[in-house]
């Protein structure tokens, strides 16, 4: 077996997580005779930054209870370990990385506020600001306030860095837009749409015949062509969504059962339907507003393709960066 399979075993036994059974040997289960081998294991060497076994425990154990719930099985579940231990053990790797390349310019640095800030924010939200607490903790992990600060230093360089390299994306041209929606106007396809309010008459008891419902029903509809608002309607009568003035908001032909999406896509915008009487309750559709079936616009799409150009060039310029920093750096794996 691997080590990256022995590692990720031993993974699911630090975190308690009993994901499927393990074979027992001399009366111990196969991951606590790893974790007693493998406990000091080097993964990997950074520059001068050493990353254990348990750096890297520390990042998966909190994903180990959704990992285990999406595996369909054994197999399954090893292979989603190796491949999220290989992504945790290569950002841990990407982090040494970008902290050595912030210090590498002699006048930047971090001032000694903003470590005292995110330490004393810590102490508040960790350990609810009962020192004790924290104290007993740096001993349990080997650490001296001066390491923990160290720690709370490097997080604020490496959240600077990210972030910087992120500033630098968030400029898309309009050139870029629209040729972007030139070449991919059928991703941009919808529906029919309308946006509904809709007044619910329920059938509160054995009195609510048909015929009564629906003289109900006409009542309403006779004060808005009356010039009320539905929505002031909606809010005086229906049985849901009462708050929100009836608003179900946009909704395609195939959200809607045939009931209510033949009146309701037959409707233009700012009209009303007939009444409409079903099994539980007697309903009056209202046209917010229409969109009709085709290709949106650009004006009504531009800013969500800016956003998905903004994303793909920062995780272009990003993974660039990154790798830019690995050629540059001293790594080794093991």
């Amino acid at each position: 077996m691997s080590f990256r399979c022995l590692a990720s075993l031993l993974l699911c036994a630090a975190t308690g997580t009993a994901a499927f059974a393990q074979p027992n040997v001399g009366g111990r289960s196969a991951v606590d005779n790893l974790r007693l081998q493998y406990a000091n294991g080097i993964v990997a060497v950074a520059e001068d930054k050493i990353i254990t076994v348990a750096d890297v425990m520390r990042e998966v154990g909190p994903l180990m209870n959704q990992l285990q719930a999406d595996a369909r099985d054994q197999k399954d579940f090893e292979e989603r370990l190796a491949t999220l231990q290989d992504s945790v053990i290569q950002d841990l790797i990407d982090r040494v990385l970008i902290i050595k390349e912030f210090r590498k310019d002699e006048k930047r640095h971090i001032p000694d506020s903003y470590i005292d800030n995110a330490v004393a924010d810590d102490l508040a939200e960790r350990f609810e600001g009962d020192r004790s607490k924290f104290l007993a903790y740096l001993r349990s992990q080997g650490k001296t306030i001066r390491d923990f600060r160290r720690d709370k230093e490097e997080e604020i360089i490496y959240s600077y860095m990210r972030s910087q390299q992120r500033k630098s994306q968030s400029v898309v041209s309009p050139v870029r837009i629209e040729t972007y929606y030139n070449e991919n106007k059928d991703r941009f396809y919808r529906e029919d749409e309308v946006h509904l309010r809709i007044i619910q008459l329920a059938r509160n008891d054995e009195t609510s015949t048909d015929a009564a419902l629906t003289e109900k029903a006409n009542q309403v509809l006779a004060r808005f062509k009356a010039g009320e608002k539905f929505e002031d309607l909606a809010k005086e009568f229906s049985a849901t969504a009462r708050a929100k003035g009836g608003d179900w908001g946009w909704i395609q032909r195939s959200n809607l059962k045939p009931e209510f999406s033949e009146p309701a896509f037959k409707l233009q915008k700012g009209e009303v339907s007939a009444p409409i009487l079903l099994p539980d309750a007697c309903y009056l559709v209202f046209a917010e507003d229409r969109r009709f079936a085709g290709i949106q616009p650009l004006d009504e799409v531009r800013d969500t393709i800016e956003r998905m150009l903004v994303t793909q060039m920062t995780r272009t310029s990003q993974e660039r960066w990154l790798e830019r920093l690995r050629r540059n750096g001293y790594v080794k794996h093991y």
